[in-house]
């Protein structure tokens, strides 16, 4: 049975969202990330540094409306009592020590040899990584990929059979240039082995 891409993409709001089928709030996200890329790149923020702007900003008001409330007899600003649970962190550090765990298992055996093909899978990703960011920044690169995300999707979803359809002529032909490279190279093979045994 055949699953649909709605279904593929966890048939909630996220995949409700990427396939175009709440208009509203695709459009919304992708013109804020759209306005929030032309101030980076305008401005010559970097996200850091604008974001370390908004907490001082946000510290001052909140520093200056506390002193003036003091002064004048009103109440302090409302803010919510920030407090982490011995629990949650005790919950998140057991989830964070079981990644890492994974993580360096898993760095263990490619460094050590034991599984080849992770190693180049690793190294084809990394390598792919190095030369994406010699070539962008990662604010574009990030916005790249957002758009790409709420299009793709949805533009498979629309079109599913003509793609399907070509991508399995492609798939064939591709299968077809295999075969035909793989002959020819065990016909080379062979006739080397015959030159080999002929001087020999």
């Amino acid at each position: 049975m055949q699953r649909r891409v709605h279904d593929i993409l966890g048939a909630g709001l996220v995949a409700d969202v990427i396939l175009w089928r709440r208009k509203n709030v695709t459009v919304g996200i992708l013109l804020v990330t759209l306005a929030a890329w032309v101030v980076f790149e305008r401005s010559g923020y970097t996200l850091l540094s604008l974001v370390s702007s908004v907490f001082l900003l946000l510290i001052i008001i909140l520093f200056l409306w506390a002193k003036s409330a003091a002064i004048l007899n009103r109440p302090a600003p409302p803010l919510p009592e920030l407090h982490l649970s011995e629990e949650m962190v005790n919950e998140v550090a057991a989830m964070i020590r079981t990644h890492v765990n994974n993580f360096l298992s898993v760095s263990q055996d490619i460094a050590l040899g034991k599984d080849s093909r992770l190693f180049f899978k690793v190294a084809a990703c990394l390598w792919l990584i190095s030369f994406v960011g010699g070539l962008t920044d990662f604010l574009t690169l990030g916005y790249v990929g957002l758009v790409i995300i709420l299009t793709i999707p949805a533009l498979y979803e629309r079109y599913e059979d003509y793609i399907d359809k070509y991508v399995i002529m492609g798939y064939r032909k591709l299968r077809q240039f295999c075969v035909l490279i793989d002959q020819k190279s065990l016909i080379r093979f062979q006739n080397l082995d015959l030159e080999k045994k002929k001087l020999s």
